[in-house]
């Protein structure tokens, strides 16, 4: 059952300027031409300009460098921008740094996110047609053994980790200013992501970079930890129905149907390498080395994607083969991604 059709066309995009932000901003840009995006992005280590690159030149975008936590400049933007739409995606992500410092997490996933909706329901008081999408993770639901079902809109949450508690938090928050304020939110949970843009600390970059270099390819543990991974496309075309036709108050999982564990991951890409640039001696999965195992880390991730297929008519249009493949081939036919970012 689809919701009251949205037609977004001012939007502000939080995070545009990251892996999957810059993506939405160039495929919302692309697909719909009545829209405008105005980017907000603190331009930490995890956003980039050059990110934004293909579209800093559209006259329908407009990029504001600063923070969702800075409650004055946003409640500006809503107002002089006249935004209608609201798709947020600034957080800090990365379980890593949240084990090390996770002070960040807290301030930007649940203090960003309440800014975010209090601005929002100070700006749209009375009005109808708006939307406030919140995009989160599966990480939330905590973790699975390799024979329970997928998560659905049903499972509890169970953080593990101060990244998944602090984007908990958040979820929670966007979904109480809809109980208690009739603020119209939607809310998405992903599963892991891969594609163009992706920042260079992340898994599947971080093999490719280091195959690239000839240097040890990290994996933790013996690579047994299991992943259902999604093209950022998909995700993006998710995302946008969502905004468009999904019932405010309700979540939708999105997942890309494709459980894979980690050594298998790295072995694809090495794979691939090996037929694309070859080593000039051994493959590719020579390199593969086990390092320490990351602390309380999570076994497996899945995702049962059921209702927004049927609700909304979304399904991956990306195997994992064939996604895997086109990302391999971007990050060969853009080398300074990997660089700048290392």
């Amino acid at each position: 059952m689809k919701g009251t059709k949205h037609i977004p066309r001012e939007i502000l995009v939080t995070g545009g300027a990251g892996f999957i932000g810059a993506n939405f901003v160039e495929h919302i840009l692309a697909e719909d031409g009545g829209v405008s995006v105005t980017t907000l992005d603190a331009l930490t280590y995890a956003g980039s300009r050059e990110n934004l690159a293909r579209v800093m030149d559209n006259p329908r975008h407009h990029f504001v460098e600063g923070d969702i936590t800075d409650a004055a400049l946003v409640g500006r933007l809503l107002a002089e921008r006249q935004i209608g739409t609201i798709v947020h995606f600034a957080a800090e992500s990365h379980v890593d740094r949240s084990i090390t410092g996770p002070g960040a997490f807290i301030t930007t996933n649940v203090v960003g996110t309440f800014t975010l909706l209090e601005a929002a329901r100070a700006a749209w008081n009375g009005k109808n047609d708006v939307r406030f999408h919140h995009v989160s993770t599966d990480e939330v639901f905590g973790s699975l053994g390799e024979s329970d079902p997928p998560f659905s809109e049903f499972t509890p949450y169970s953080p593990n980790s101060p990244y998944s508690a602090s984007k908990a938090g958040s979820d929670h928050l966007a979904r109480a200013y809809y109980h208690t304020y009739g603020l119209p939110v939607t809310i998405t949970n992903c599963s892991n992501n891969y594609g163009p843009y992706q920042h260079a600390e992340k898994f599947i970059p971080t093999v490719i970079r280091s195959a690239l270099a000839e240097k040890p390819i990290p994996i933790y543990g013996a690579g047994q930890n299991i992943r259902d991974w999604l093209y950022v496309g998909d995700h993006c075309k998710a995302i946008d129905i969502v905004l468009r036709e999904g019932r405010t108050g309700e979540t939708y999982l999105v997942g890309g149907r494709s459980e894979r564990r980690n050594i298998e991951i790295a072995g694809e890409i090495c794979a691939l390498l090996d037929k694309l640039v070859p080593r000039k001696e051994g493959r590719y999965a020579d390199l593969l080395t086990s390092v320490t195992d990351r602390l309380g880390h999570d076994f497996r991730y899945a995702i049962d994607s059921s209702r927004i297929e049927h609700e909304l008519s979304w399904k991956p249009s990306e195997t994992f083969d064939s996604g895997i493949r086109r990302t391999v081939k971007w990050y060969l036919d853009n080398p300074s991604h990997l660089a700048r970012h290392a």
